[in-house]
């Protein structure tokens, strides 16, 4: 009797032993996650990003995408859906992450939409057709041409534009970014300086929630 009851006092303090030693290694990765953001506020955010809301909005989202990412283009309508939820409180910022064959074209590309105007009906049209031009071993980056064509884009003032140094710093800049932050998936999100503590779509919805509150 006395060995059971000691086996069983020894199984319940090494199962308590277990999740404080998990709940003091969650909080500290939180806590060295949290600094980082902290210590890279301005790497996490540039003024220079293509961006939608108020710049003065009790919420700001930084995402890092790649357009050729299949996670960013399901994340697209859902970060949409929370931003028309908050219009006014709400900004979003897009940064790049060209993890993905070919996807620092499509960027550069975007950018030089941006220019004339178009970077949204462009963005839109090239994650909706994302299955016909993007592979991760084989891109095929005629078609993503043709459908920013069919969404307005000049294409040949487009091939001048991404020529530009200034729109191939953005490129860069991100690039650079990335690799400070230690980033290795997409998309990223970060709110208001935050990142997830976890990804999901949920996980997402509750930090900006909380935020706005």
């Amino acid at each position: 009797m006395n060995k059971k009851i000691l086996f069983l006092s020894t199984v319940v303090i090494l199962s308590l032993a277990f999740v404080a030693a998990t709940s003091i290694f969650q909080a500290q990765q939180e806590t060295k996650e949290n600094e980082l953001a902290n210590n890279n506020a301005d790497v996490v955010s540039r003024s220079g990003s293509p961006s939608k809301g108020a710049v003065d909005a009790k919420v700001t989202i930084v995402e890092f995408f790649d357009p050729a990412c299949e996670a960013c283009r399901a994340f697209y309508p859902f970060v949409k859906k929370i931003m028309n939820e908050n219009p006014d409180d709400i900004r979003l910022v897009l940064r790049y992450a060209a993890f993905h064959e070919g996807s620092d074209e499509v960027v550069l590309m975007l950018e030089a939409a941006r220019r004339q105007g178009l970077y949204s009906e462009v963005l839109v049209s090239i994650l909706a057709g994302q299955n016909s031009w993007a592979s991760h071993s084989k891109p095929n980056l005629a078609n993503v041409w043709n459908i920013a064509e069919s969404a307005g884009l000049d294409i040949s003032k487009a091939r001048e534009d991404m020529e530009d140094p200034d729109i191939i710093q953005v490129l860069e800049q991100d690039t650079a970014d990335v690799k400070s932050l230690g980033i290795q998936k997409t998309p990223t999100f970060f709110v208001n300086g935050k990142p997830l503590e976890s990804f999901g779509s949920q996980q997402l919805y509750d930090l900006v929630q909380s935020e706005l509150k």
